[in-house]
């Protein structure tokens, strides 16, 4: 069923954003990000914005937990029309569970807060449960850490997912999905050095790190807002996750070739694959999302870069291919996105177990579409944001096994974890997102 989301108004508070922003997550199954991007314009003030933030990604990582807490604190639960006051409740127990806030403004205002939203009947509820939380905080804990779900907060078929996939690694990548991402930048090669900007920064009294394994990778020590790094608007670095930027090295591009970045929105790969070899022959950067493909323009326009855009279904190169074989094809495959949980925590929330098997088989067929448009000895990289093998391995060894002319050991690099056809990054290993790499060479 779906529920109406309040509608926006100016100067709202931080609070009134948050309910409405993680009413349209849960009962809209939207994504956070296009959320919060329509409802925070009713905000003025950057500290405003940053809180409503703090709040929305908050109950999103730990709404497992939070959620279970929610049902030992209420004697019957909440019917499904009355979700603003469900959301206020986890609102609530989110402040009172992990931030700052101080525990009797963080119930006072929830108070308030379900109040504001038209739920008068619900104050004295809301103002129980959240003190009940604060008298039994130290049994409830115990509690939710007696079961999987609650410990790691994240849904019983994922945690035996990731069990299952990673058995000596498990815990550690569930507790990692749960950290905070850190800002990650790229350094636009073309304009500068990563030790000159490290220098820049440092100057500017910016704490930053290069980034391992990456030869224009830094993050900083403390997040901000993009438009305030420098030379950030004169196109000097680009926001990248430092897994992501191991894809333009892994293509060993040389001038001339024809590139395809199969899947390219938002066009971080992209923008990359031409900052490191600006004599390319040609870019096709494709994406089938009309809208994301506009993510792509901006970027590159931003960098000052050139590429062919295309908005088509890589699956069918029918229908887009001009005959003219590509040297080096990238495929950012769709995939469950398991390894960015970190920056979008909703995942956990919007995946169904049933998600993996149906994205296998696309990637299987976008495998099999574009592997005719390689060039002989052509190198294809295939890349996902998940650490399942079986959106990653699996798909591999269905690939070779299918395609004789088709050779998969090439991988020797020294990041990440060996596998049978690839190389895996675990969340938060070297700071770095969950990516999954391997390369096909064509005999």
């Amino acid at each position: 069923m779906h529920h109406p989301a309040p509608s926006p108004a100016r100067d709202t508070d931080p609070r009134e954003v948050a309910v409405a922003v993680v009413a349209a997550m849960l009962g809209q199954g939207r994504s956070l990000t296009a959320c919060l991007d329509e409802h925070a314009v009713r905000l003025d003030a950057g500290r405003d914005k940053a809180f409503a933030a703090e709040l929305c990604y908050g109950v999103a990582r730990w709404l497992v937990r939070l959620q279970a807490c929610l049902d030992m604190l209420v004697e019957k639960p909440l019917r499904e029309k009355d979700l603003l006051v469900r959301v206020v409740l986890l609102l609530g127990l989110y402040q009172l569970m992990y931030t700052r806030v101080a525990e009797h403004a963080a119930v006072a205002e929830s108070v308030s807060l379900v109040r504001r939203v038209g739920k008068h009947w619900a104050a004295g509820l809301v103002n129980g449960v959240l003190r009940n939380f604060q008298r039994r905080r130290r049994q409830l804990s115990a509690d939710l850490d007696a079961s999987e779900e609650g410990r790691y907060a994240h849904p019983g078929w994922l945690v035996n997912a990731t069990r299952e996939a990673w058995r000596g690694d498990w815990q550690q990548v569930l507790d990692n999905n749960n950290e905070r991402p850190p800002l990650s930048l790229r350094v636009n090669a073309r304009l500068g050095s990563r030790d000159a900007y490290l220098a820049e920064l440092s100057a500017n009294n910016i704490t930053a790190s290069p980034i391992n394994h990456t030869g224009h990778g830094l993050r900083l020590h403390e997040a901000r807002d993009v438009e305030s790094i420098p030379g950030f608007g004169d196109g000097m670095v680009s926001v990248q996750d430092g897994a992501a930027q191991l894809a333009a090295g892994l293509l060993e591009l040389r001038p001339g070739m024809r590139v395809l970045d199969a899947c390219a929105a938002p066009g971080g790969k992209s923008a990359h694959i031409l900052e490191q070899q600006p004599a390319l022959g040609e870019l096709v950067a494709m994406d089938r999302d009309k809208h994301r493909l506009q993510r792509v323009q901006q970027n590159l326009q931003r960098l000052d870069l050139q590429a062919t855009v295309l908005c088509a279904d890589a699956g069918e190169p029918g229908e887009w291919w001009n005959g003219e074989p590509f040297h080096r094809i990238l495929v950012d495959a769709p995939c469950s996105g398991l390894g960015v949980i970190r920056r979008h925590p909703d995942i956990k929330l919007h995946r169904r177990p049933g998600d993996v098997s149906e994205l296998a088989s696309t990637q299987t067929r976008l495998l099999a579409a574009l592997w005719p448009l390689l060039a002989p000895r052509g190198v294809l990289l295939y890349a996902t944001c998940s650490y399942l093998p079986r959106e990653n391995d699996h798909v591999l060894a269905d690939f070779l096994a299918k395609h004789p002319n088709a050779c998969g050991d090439l991988m020797p690099y020294a990041w990440g974890r060996a596998t049978e056809h690839g190389r895996q990054v675990l969340p938060g290993e070297d700071t770095m997102d969950g990516f999954y790499y391997a390369l096909l060479g064509k005999r």
